[in-house]
């Protein structure tokens, strides 16, 4: 069966580890509740840092998904997404073992094995190069985290990795998408992770003033679109979404969540780390997105915005909605950021986004902006201000933008059999 000529594709099963639950429900139900997941950082003493707050996991231990001696060889990026997967694969009901060469995994990272990579570094330079880990570089290197999916589920259909900074896991979703479409598989695992909560990313960030320095109010530190905002706040996380061919799906009688029925990507050839001053071409984006998805901007209900808290990425979003949807459009368009809530998980971002607009499209119920309290002139459409929000959602856009120019759009379609 296929519509605008092409196959069709559904979300047959979700999972998650987020800062705001470890499975998709829990963090769902306090996403909708309004909290916060920032909290003082826990996983390294940031006490002499100018950024001392993340939005870590709580209480996540890799060993209730793993085999505790394979934990040791991964990354905390790997062990979190294999996590995922495995709620996903259970979600889902498909037997893998089963039919393993039609089922992909794609699974995106912005940066990979950061704590490993210092973990490398810093026995090189305390111990010597004789004393370095010789797991380190499969635990660093960003395909692993696909790998480690693909070697604990069994799958052996296409494996694939993007790394495309914070676009890459709409990126994976999208490709997972055209993979089925062209024949290639019957089912994607398909999603991104990160963790980048440790001294190279919070330094690091923290040294581009990319951070938020609100120390002494972690939880109301991350405010998109809110005229006092002052940078993004580091998040950890790992989502998947079983993307799967409907007819597929239909055969092994599987529930439906939703429908992914458009994708589209552009870049901006612009600047290292700021956004297209115009919006051009991240819009361009989101149109092809739509035409992919053959509706019209019309029709659109809500956006989940890419909406990092930070002064230019906010301004700039709100100028790229009003080009891809026209100015009057967008004005009526509910749009909300969940980093807010989860602050920003860089490569993972998309994929625990997709699953919220997945499950905004299935309950009618728009997430909301959380510490939204001062307009900016230059932000100035609906952002779902603090409260969730009861409203249609049949036709919804999950918009990720990454450093270097990275743009990708996901258009989520509330499933109709």
């Amino acid at each position: 069966m296929s519509v605008n000529g092409k196959q069709r594709v559904v979300v047959t099963g979700v999972g998650a580890v987020t800062p705001l639950g470890n499975d998709a429900e829990t963090y769902w139900e306090n996403l909708v509740a309004g909290r916060s997941g920032a909290g003082p950082i826990t996983l390294f003493d940031s006490s002499d840092y100018p950024v001392r707050f993340a939005c870590e996991l709580k209480d996540f231990d890799p060993t209730k998904w793993l085999d505790r001696r394979k934990a040791r060889k991964m990354d905390r990026f790997s062990q979190m997404v294999v996590a995922a997967a495995r709620m996903a694969e259970e979600d889902s009901g498909i037997d893998i073992e089963r039919e393993n060469e039609r089922i992909g995994v794609s699974v995106a990272t912005g940066i990979g094995g950061l704590q490993s990579f210092q973990d490398c570094v810093t026995t090189l330079l305390q111990r010597g190069p004789d004393r370095v880990n010789p797991q380190s570089i499969p635990a660093i290197i960003p395909n692993m985290g696909a790998a480690w999916v693909s070697m604990e589920l069994g799958t052996r259909g296409p494996l694939s990795s993007q790394c495309t900074a914070c676009a890459a896991s709409n990126m994976a979703i999208g490709d997972a998408i055209d993979s089925i479409r062209l024949g290639r598989a019957d089912l994607f695992l398909a999603g991104g992770t990160e963790a980048g909560i440790n001294p190279v990313g919070i330094s690091g960030f923290g040294a581009m003033r990319a951070l938020s320095r609100r120390n002494d109010e972690p939880e109301a530190a991350s405010r998109p679109f809110d005229a006092g905002r002052d940078g993004f706040v580091m998040g950890e996380a790992a989502a998947i979404l079983v993307v799967e061919e409907l007819e597929h799906a239909k055969a092994r009688d599987a529930k439906v969540y939703a429908e992914i029925v458009g994708y589209g990507l552009s870049s901006d050839a612009q600047h290292v780390t700021e956004p297209d001053p115009t919006g051009r071409h991240p819009a361009r984006a989101m149109a092809m997105a739509l035409e992919d998805a053959g509706v019209s901007s019309d029709e659109v209900d809500y956006i989940n915005a890419h909406g990092t808290s930070t002064p230019l990425g906010d301004a700039s979003e709100t100028r790229v909605i009003k080009l891809a949807l026209g100015e009057e459009k967008a004005r009526k368009t509910p749009v909300s950021s969940t980093k807010g809530a989860i602050g920003h998980c860089l490569g993972a971002s998309g994929a625990v986004e997709a699953i919220t607009c997945v499950f905004a499209a299935q309950r009618d119920l728009l997430p909301p902006t959380i510490n939204y309290e001062s307009p900016d002139p230059e932000c100035d459409l609906d952002y779902i201000p603090n409260d969730a929000r009861e409203a249609k959602a049949d036709i919804v856009l999950s918009n990720n933008f990454g450093f270097g120019g990275h743009n990708a759009c996901l258009v989520i379609k509330k499933f109709e059999g």
